[in-house]
């Protein structure tokens, strides 16, 4: 039988738009108490106040323990202990390895990897000691594949996968589920002007039901379309060679898609600069 999530304490990180946003209006629409954190404060405001069902918009910075924990207790001061922390706050960087700028490369570690490693343990000792609770995190299907220009991308999610599978093994038995959403190329500005190779372009609403149905029936590794995991795990089989084609098929290379374009130009400005107003999966 499927967990009721009716009632349920949810916290969003990144949540003011994109796949966030859609997240927080499916659980918040089966019932779940949702609170999005988001560096652009009046964007989750402003979201939260558009969503129906009962949800609230709150600072947060994810590359900052100090704002990570001060949103974590503000959710529970309001509603009691998180049941479900869905990691979901993410950025990237696409384009040739060697033009990449630092301050993209640290800014894609700092969101992606560290700030889902700072959540982790921030929140799961309390749903430890509980002895039940849920951390979902939005990783990407570059977890287990690496496209041409997001080598540095592809990285922050072969270590959050990796991490992960570390901490599950950890939690066995406590009554803490871990899972990892692997979706392919999703419509949101994080995506803006890249290719989805022979996958088809998803949608957040896509990934957002994905979502609750793993709150549901918690699982570990689900990939989004789900074949993509099987056909993953059935290429690695493959030698090399073959294995290479068959990748070069399956996954887009960035660089040749998104060289020149303005609309991936005006998305990465965000990452370099100091007026950067949010994460935006």
């Amino acid at each position: 039988m499927p967990a009721p999530i009716a009632g349920r304490v949810v916290a969003v990180t990144g949540g003011a738009r994109g796949i966030g946003r859609e997240i927080a209006r499916v659980l918040a629409e089966a019932g779940a108490r949702v609170a999005i954190g988001d560096r652009d404060e009046p964007a989750a405001v402003a979201t939260a106040s558009e969503l129906p069902g009962t949800v609230r918009g709150f600072a947060l910075d994810v590359t900052d323990t100090a704002s990570f924990r001060t949103f974590l207790a503000a959710v529970e001061s309001l509603w009691g202990p998180i049941d479900v922390l869905v990691n979901n706050a993410g950025v990237m960087w696409v384009g040739p390895f060697d033009e990449e700028p630092e301050a993209a490369t640290a800014r894609m570690l700092e969101v992606n990897l560290h700030g889902v490693i700072r959540g982790v343990r921030l929140a799961a000792p309390a749903m430890r000691a509980r002895g039940r609770g849920h951390i979902v995190t939005i990783a990407s299907a570059a977890a287990r594949l690496s496209p041409p220009g997001e080598s540095t991308y592809a990285a922050t999610k072969h270590g959050v996968l990796g991490y992960l599978t570390g901490v599950r093994e950890e939690l066995r038995g406590s009554g803490v589920s871990i899972s990892v959403i692997m979706p392919g190329v999703v419509a949101t500005e994080l995506a803006a002007g890249t290719a989805s190779g022979a996958a088809k372009l998803l949608e957040p609403a896509e990934v957002a039901d994905v979502v609750l149905r793993t709150i549901e029936r918690p699982r570990f590794e689900v990939t989004v379309p789900r074949y993509i995991g099987p056909l993953v795990r059935l290429a690695e089989l493959l030698p090399q060679r073959l294995r290479d084609l068959t990748f070069r098929h399956l996954v887009p290379d960035q660089v040749g898609a998104t060289r020149g374009s303005s609309v991936r130009a005006g998305y990465e400005r965000t990452l370099t600069e100091p007026s950067d107003p949010g994460d935006r999966r």
